[in-house]
């Protein structure tokens, strides 16, 4: 028979071995095998898609001409450019937005030199130009400097197209095609002129 300390002890002892056996599995072990460390760095982001453009509705009017903006998948269509009974000529034309960005007026599309306030969300800065004759017609005014021309215009959303127009001092009868300059775009040649 043991001793009653010894007996004593003995419960004590299994305790230990068996809260020493736990903890030596719950704490980590450091080996010298040759296992990567993980990484403090968080993954690289996933690939994302690019952005597609997108692609306006087309024209129910046919197009006489057209002119590639400055920003990709922007450009300007014409649709008409008429003479009127007054004197003057209207331009008619659609701006056009293929692109993934949408694009506002502000003051880009204003008459810089002249009227640049007063140009704000217009396109009063769209000229007719007659190479042959050497003769640049600017969009007709009001008494009080308004271009007559679409104003208040808000921007083109991707996918969309904006229509607008501009009436100009008519050139001589005998000029029949004409170069229309649209700001930030390339110049649309040879347009004929309607009656």
């Amino acid at each position: 028979m043991l001793p009653a300390k010894t007996f004593a002890a003995f419960p004590i002892a299994i305790v230990l071995a068996i809260g020493g056996c736990s903890t030596k599995e719950a704490a980590p072990t450091r080996s010298s095998s040759s296992a990567p460390a993980p990484s403090s760095s968080a993954a690289p982001p996933a690939p994302q898609a690019a952005v597609q453009p997108a692609v306006a509705p087309p024209s129910s009017t046919p197009v006489i001409a057209a002119a590639d903006g400055e920003t990709d998948g922007i450009r300007a269509e014409i649709q008409d450019l008429r003479r009127d009974s007054g004197g003057t000529v209207t331009l008619k034309f659609a701006l056009v937005n293929n692109s993934s960005k949408g694009f506002g007026f502000g003051y880009d599309f204003g008459d810089d030199a002249n009227y640049h306030i007063g140009d704000f969300q217009s396109i009063g800065g769209v000229s007719l130009v007659d190479a042959v004759n050497k003769k640049k017609y600017m969009v007709a005014r009001d008494s009080e400097g308004h271009c007559l021309c679409s104003r208040g215009l808000s921007g083109v959303d991707p996918g969309t197209r904006k229509n607008v127009w501009a009436q100009f001092p008519a050139p001589p009868v005998d000029v029949q095609k004409i170069n229309v300059v649209i700001p930030h775009f390339s110049p649309a040649n040879d347009v004929p002129i309607g009656r």
